[in-house]
């Protein structure tokens, strides 16, 4: 399998022109994390945590405050309280590092705009068609991901596609230039095929082998796989034996083309991403 050629487009946060592969390292302010379960949800365990992934060479600070998953409810109040001031915090310690914000709700997205975010992390594929003028207005950047229409925090049920990874392009697509519309700058859209979100293990994996159709749209691609559930599956593995899956999986979207790389484990990303650009021209 030829690599992909990530191709001439630049791909610009917050001032900051990034380079062929960049490392978006994840810290929730969220009691019930699918992964580290609340162990950065305290206001400076999540600032230290920033500043440990900054250290180990993140290029990118994706602060969430809302479990991807089902669980306790979490307002737009709670959320807000969990994650802007963090964004002021991390803004403030680190004026170098990109800040993204995980979330689907405008009113969030307009809150951490003002407070220094540089980019908004739509995983759940737009179900607040507001957020991407509140993108536009602030001149941040815009993830444009794929949840196949389900509801944020809900799991899929006997989900089907005709072919998953031409639903994937044909929404995500429209997303970004729906964005650059509005007013986002184009150099500043990327796009998540979200693997798990509305999809089982066969689709997650299907967009895999064939996220070289991604890439091949010319919008930069952001890969969000760290440990996630279909790894697991596909191993027989638990949350917390995911990790050599996961650099597999990491590899092999560096060598389609992903240029974004949201991760829990930053150094290891790092190596792992290295020997891709090692091995490709």
């Amino acid at each position: 399998m030829p690599p992909a050629d990530p191709g001439p487009a630049p791909l610009r946060l917050g001032g900051r022109t990034l380079g062929r592969f960049a490392i978006m390292a994840v810290v929730n302010r969220t009691p019930d994390s699918f992964f580290d379960r609340g162990a950065t949800f305290g206001f400076d365990a999540a600032l230290a945590a920033a500043g440990r992934a900054v250290a180990e060479g993140a290029d990118i600070i994706d602060i969430g405050g809302v479990k991807a998953g089902p669980g306790d409810d979490v307002d737009v109040a709670e959320e807000l309280r969990r994650v802007v001031d963090l964004v002021a915090a991390v803004r403030a310690r680190h004026p170098e590092v990109v800040i993204s914000v995980d979330t689907w709700r405008a009113e969030v997205g307009e809150a951490v705009a003002a407070a220094g975010a540089d980019l908004l992390n739509d995983t759940w594929g737009g179900p607040d068609p507001r957020l991407a003028e509140v993108a536009a207005a602030h001149g941040t950047g815009l993830v444009c991901a794929h949840a196949g229409g389900l509801d944020p925090r809900t799991r899929p049920h006997r989900v089907g596609y005709r072919d998953v990874v031409d639903d994937v392009i044909g929404h995500v697509v429209a997303e970004a230039e729906r964005a650059v519309a509005l007013g986002v700058p184009r150099e500043s859209v990327l796009i998540d095929p979200a693997h798990d979100f509305g999809k089982n293990t066969r689709q997650s994996l299907e967009i895999t082998r064939r996220l070289g159709e991604l890439t091949a749209t010319g919008w930069p691609v952001l890969v969000a796989v760290s440990n996630k559930d279909f790894i697991g599956e596909t191993l027989g593995q638990p949350v917390e034996k995911r990790g050599v899956g996961t650099m597999a999986v990491l590899g092999i979207s560096a060598w389609l083309g992903a240029r974004v790389f949201r991760v829990h484990d930053v150094a290891g990303a790092r190596r792992a991403l290295a020997a891709v650009g090692a091995l490709t021209p």
